[in-house]
């Protein structure tokens, strides 16, 4: 399966989203940066996952914190389409989950055509 696009096609999805963002939120949800229009995770943390025993694919899963603000969650797979995960009781023996990305905002990388007009 071919996941490339051009960056053409990127770049409108992306200004697409950040002209839409706040207006597919409920009214009492917008204006609180509750979507990010980027996040960024170390590439270390990207090779640990990469790397477990049986990681055939990078799965994203969103999620929200306590202040319901919308965080990648990311996640190996292995090439029967299951999670590569921690064991029941939290260790990080079994598998591996990515959060705590830096956020934009506040964090925002540098102009590009994927986050700029």
């Amino acid at each position: 399966m071919k996941h490339e696009i051009p960056l053409t096609e990127a770049a409108a999805m992306t200004y697409r989203y950040r002209q839409n963002m706040e207006t597919i939120l409920a009214p009492d949800f917008q204006n609180k940066d509750l979507l990010p229009l980027s996040e960024t995770f170390d590439r270390a943390a990207i090779d640990a996952l990469l790397a477990q025993p049986g990681c055939a694919a990078l799965r994203i899963y969103y999620g929200m914190d306590t202040e319901l603000k919308l965080h990648a969650v990311l996640v190996g797979s292995d090439a029967s389409n299951k999670d590569i995960l921690p064991a029941a009781a939290g260790t990080l023996d079994d598998g591996e989950v990515v959060d705590a990305g830096i956020r934009c905002p506040p964090q925002c990388p540098d102009p590009s055509p994927l986050n700029q007009p």
